[in-house]
């Protein structure tokens, strides 16, 4: 059986943007993200309490997530929001640099 992958995601206290792990930091977009699995995505979860103590990020967790073609694509509808931005202001943020899940 095939381990499922996984994204570690937050948001930052700061600000609220959405954030992504990879290698023990937080990025900005989807495509910068490290995909986990199995042992790593448990070990990166319990890494990024430290960023919660800290107070820079609030409520992480892991999402699923599929690769095709070396692309990154969350299965869930409220990830491929996250990733892309608000969906009411298409010249704001992640959607106006025509970032695509």
């Amino acid at each position: 059986m095939a381990k499922s992958l996984q994204i570690l995601t937050a948001n930052r206290l700061r600000d609220g943007e959405v954030l992504y792990w990879r290698q023990g930091e937080w990025v900005g977009t989807l495509g910068d993200a490290e995909v986990l699995a199995g042992d790593a995505a448990a070990a990166a979860l319990m890494g990024a309490d430290a960023a919660v103590r800290a107070r820079l990020v609030v409520n992480p967790y892991l999402f699923d997530v599929r690769l095709d073609s070396g692309h990154i694509h969350p299965i869930k509808e409220r990830e491929i929001i996250r990733a892309t931005g608000p969906t009411v202001r298409r010249d704001l943020g992640k959607q106006a640099d025509h970032v695509q899940v």
